[in-house]
């Protein structure tokens, strides 16, 4: 979703450079909208993505779902494909020759990435940094020595890694400017078959295999023990296959819909999976319990590595607990019934976690006394990324 917002930012702020440039001579005028296409179009974009960058017209020589892994000791049985798709990348950039290179997340595999690229003198921006400050803070050396401009999404990342000599410039995040979906309520249980008046409660177990098989069975449970009172929404993410999800779920009455932000939108509540859907569920203004659960190898070698005292994102942009987050064994069907009991009705519970997420979305924005407060992050980073040098 990032990538495409920035392919299609990075074709806008062409346009307008060209305009600007043009017009600046004194000798032509304003170039048509037909001139403008033209200038866009010459950008031409291909790496590693999903259907929505392949929309926003990259050529994804790797696909996304292929480095779709999460967790310390889950990975191992995955890194002969993935190496594999490392190397395909390298190559095609080998046969292309990039004018820049634009990493977004994923640091395991794009910081080898930026390291090829640096060996090639490809300028390299790192948009969406990794989080080296929640665990592994000595591998912010890896940014300093192989990118030459970070774009971070979270206010607190920008003096972070500036204090550490990485060039970092905090842009927004993506999901902050998202408007409410449009479609209505009543419209929405029609195509999907849901009471209008019921209460609903989305579930969002992940969106890569192994942790969707770590969470949602519990998440499940707990949706049962809720009762027949909710009805259940599960979106599906682009990196899971629908029938996968059919599979777990078996004869329990969920309702599998295509996107996240509207079912969220309409809930009453929500029980989230850590990540960026943590976000998502804060930016549609619906309360929520965050869970999650690795392997027991994977938690106890990752644990000691934390330097955060939250594991939901939302919790560290407040800087306190604004949600409650249920991990490893605090994640059960008893511990997320009781919480979700909790903000399900109106009363100071609910209120005291509306307002919380709503201090985090004003947290995610660029402040209002700034220039570019009225731009959408992408829009943002795009103009940034087009002002650095490009391969000589």
């Amino acid at each position: 979703m990032y990538g495409a917002q920035l392919i299609e930012a990075l074709r806008r702020a062409a346009s307008r450079e060209s305009v600007e440039l043009r017009s600046g001579t004194g000798a032509l005028p304003v170039p048509t909208q037909a001139s403008h296409s033209s200038a866009a179009s010459q950008l031409e974009f291909f790496g590693v993505g999903g259907d929505r960058m392949r929309a926003a017209g990259c050529d994804t020589v790797v696909d996304a779902k292929d480095l779709s892994v999460v967790g310390i000791t889950e990975i191992l049985s995955h890194l002969p494909k993935i190496y594999g798709r490392y190397r395909h990348l390298i190559a095609e950039a080998d046969r292309r020759k990039p004018d820049l290179a634009i990493v977004i997340d994923s640091p395991a595999f794009n910081w080898r990435v930026a390291r090829q690229m640096k060996k090639r003198g490809i300028p390299t921006v790192y948009y969406v940094a990794p989080q080296f400050w929640a665990w592994r803070q000595g591998r912010v050396r890896l940014l300093r020595d192989y990118i030459d401009k970070a774009l971070v999404i979270f206010p607190f990342e920008e003096q972070f890694y500036r204090e550490r000599g990485v060039e970092a410039t905090f842009v927004g995040h993506p999901l902050a400017e998202l408007p409410p979906p449009t479609v209505e309520r009543s419209s929405y249980a029609a195509q999907f078959h849901l009471g209008p008046t019921n209460p609903w409660i989305t579930l969002m177990p992940g969106s890569r295999v192994k942790e969707v098989r770590m969470n949602l069975p519990t998440i499940l449970e707990s949706a049962a023990q809720l009762g027949s009172e909710y009805e259940f929404l599960l979106p599906v993410a682009p990196t899971l296959d629908r029938n996968f999800l059919l599979a777990l779920i078996g004869d329990r009455k969920i309702t599998l819909v295509p996107e996240a932000l509207a079912a969220l939108w309409h809930s009453r509540a929500a029980i989230v999976a850590s990540g960026t859907a943590t976000v998502e569920a804060a930016m549609m203004n619906t309360p929520f319990v965050m869970v999650y659960r690795v392997s027991p190898l994977t938690y106890l070698l990752g644990k000691p590595r934390v330097k955060v005292p939250y594991f939901a994102m939302v919790n560290l942009i407040a800087g306190k607990q604004v949600v409650p987050e249920l991990v490893q064994h605090g994640f059960n069907p008893q511990n997320v019934v009781s919480r979700l009991q909790e903000i399900l009705p109106d009363g100071p519970p609910r209120e005291r976690m509306l307002k919380g997420l709503a201090q985090v979305k004003a947290r995610l924005r660029v402040p209002q006394d700034s220039s570019a407060a009225t731009q959408h992050p992408a829009d943002r980073a795009a103009e940034i990324i087009l002002t650095l040098p490009r391969k000589q």
